[in-house]
């Protein structure tokens, strides 16, 4: 499914202590936008996408995802859920149920988080699991499974959600080189669906040719952005030209 709703982001702020991780973040995601975040480790990349979905709660700022405002200083339970049903993540470190099978663990979101009969999840997942072939690993652990593997049911769960927003985590950054392939594979076969995705990721040539616009984040703060040619090859902030030149 193709989200057709407009995000938004307004004032998004996260601060861990002493620490501001988030500063004040604004942002619009068309519907169907592919957007990739860069920058250094550690200046807020991951905590805006855990933000989004609330696994972090923001200190302040609203979220707009179609006709749905979320207010983080006072959303409720029933709000952050709401929001949750929108939105699906996949994280850097597959997040997966040890023991649920591969298929278990594409079902078990569709019957809690989005109210599906055992027989609606379960033909839904068998065809993510052809989908993202995994066909013949349905039935085997996590523990059994590839790195590679285990980050496509990471992805496949997301998917199954039919979520408007996807948010993707450094989805490669734990897989070992020989497994980053197949999951990148994966995700651009996602992005032409034109699902809205927001990604952090430090695979600059999966950025370029994916992205219909990159932002660049350091110190808690978006302090460039652009379509991929134009940040990658002619950035205007010194702060992003230095990261480029560090990187690519």
């Amino acid at each position: 499914m193709t989200s057709r709703s407009g995000i938004s982001v307004t004032g998004l702020s996260k601060a861990f202590g002493d620490t501001t991780v988030l500063d004040n973040i604004s942002l619009e995601i068309a519907p169907g936008e592919r957007i990739v975040v860069i920058g250094p480790s550690g200046t807020g990349k991951s905590t805006l996408l855990r933000c989004l979905n609330f696994l972090d709660r923001p200190d302040r700022g609203l979220i707009r995802v179609g006709d749905l405002t979320v207010d983080a200083t006072t959303a409720s339970r029933a709000e952050i859920l709401a929001l949750r049903r929108r939105t699906a993540f996949v994280f850097q470190n597959y997040a997966l149920f040890a023991n649920k099978t591969a298929r278990e663990n594409i079902t078990q979101p569709l019957v809690t988080v989005k109210g599906q009969s055992k027989a609606e999840a379960n033909a839904r997942a068998e065809a993510i699991l052809r989908e993202t072939g995994l066909t013949e690993r349905a039935d085997a652990y996590p523990a059994a499974l590839s790195g590679g593997q285990q980050q496509r049911v990471g992805i496949g769960r997301a998917m199954a959600l039919e979520a408007e927003l996807m948010l993707f985590d450094e989805p490669t950054s734990a897989l070992d080189p020989e497994w980053v392939g197949e999951v990148l594979d994966l995700m651009r076969r996602v992005a032409e669906r034109r699902q809205t995705m927001l990604i952090v990721t430090h695979e600059m040539q999966f950025a370029r040719e994916i992205a219909d616009r990159i932002l660049f984040m350091t110190d808690g703060q978006i302090v460039e952005q652009g379509p991929p040619k134009q940040l990658l090859e002619n950035p205007q902030d010194p702060r992003t030209k230095a990261f480029l030149r560090r990187v690519v």
